[in-house]
């Protein structure tokens, strides 16, 4: 356990270390140890007036991207879910089987029949191009399943239906409050999958004003030929990029790790 931790927090020291330096520091001085004079202050001036201060822009691009689509995702895979788990209806199996045999496909694969579909609605180079192909989880929707099988017995829906209850009332008023774990679970998979998303904002989107953070740093790094790429900016974007993550995790992390675990004592 001592050496899989050094694995994964090697990195994440070598950031802290890497913020404090410039571009020089960087490729002249011990990647894992602190230079003298420290740059900090530097670097985050650069961070935040750079191309007039697009940095905010990106950052902000990245949490209405990764909130509304982690929202819309959620809703879907809780409803979607409420209907395979209570309903009968003719080729529920097959179904089911169907959307979870997407998880399969590789995004690469999917990413040209996304572009072709977006740029025939007109919607490329919008920020409905990154929220709507993200707003469908087919995991989502089975770890919802799950939580209903589990969370919301089926006599507790035959009762609320005897006294009057329509679908909506059961769903809304009964059901959504025994699966909040389910809830928050779904939305954190869905936001850090958005938010991490690289690949999607780079091919439906041109305008660097539209652009998430990852896209954005990486703009940085591609510099013309002939400068110095800002890489002591970069570094210090990325730690502030991964922040929002690691305080989502630390909070709402408890029901991340009842999610994992719904269905493996499934009958």
């Amino acid at each position: 356990m001592f050496i899989f931790s050094i694995y994964f927090l090697l990195p994440f020291y070598w950031i802290l270390v890497s913020v404090t330096k410039d571009n020089g520091q960087l490729n002249t001085t011990f990647g894992l140890w602190f230079a003298y004079p420290w740059h900090l202050l530097d670097n985050f001036h650069e961070v935040f007036t750079r191309n007039g201060g697009i940095f905010w822009r990106w950052l902000g691009n990245s949490f209405l991207y990764s909130t509304t689509a982690a929202t819309l995702a959620t809703l879907f895979a809780a409803m979607a879910g409420f209907a395979f788990s209570k309903y009968t209806f003719f080729g529920r199996s097959f179904l089911f089987t169907l959307i979870l045999g997407t998880i399969m496909i590789p995004a690469t694969a999917l990413a040209f029949p996304i572009f072709l579909l977006i740029q025939n609605v007109g919607l490329a180079n919008t920020i409905w191009a990154v929220i709507l192909p993200q707003t469908v989880s087919p995991f989502g929707l089975y770890l919802m399943r799950m939580f209903w099988d589990q969370s919301f017995p089926n006599e507790l829906m035959e009762a609320a239906k005897l006294d009057g209850a329509n679908d909506a009332t059961v769903f809304w008023r009964l059901g959504v409050p025994l699966i909040q774990g389910g809830l928050v679970t779904v939305f954190l998979f869905t936001f850090v999958a958005v938010w991490n998303n690289f690949f999607l904002p780079l091919i439906v989107l041109g305008n660097n004003n539209l652009f998430p953070l990852p896209l954005g740093l990486a703009g940085w790094a591609a510099t013309q030929t002939g400068s110095t790429p800002p890489y002591s900016a970069i570094i210090l974007g990325a730690l502030i990029g991964i922040l929002p993550l690691v305080l989502s995790l630390l909070f709402l992390g408890r029901y991340w790790q009842a999610g994992l675990t719904v269905g493996a004592t499934k009958g």
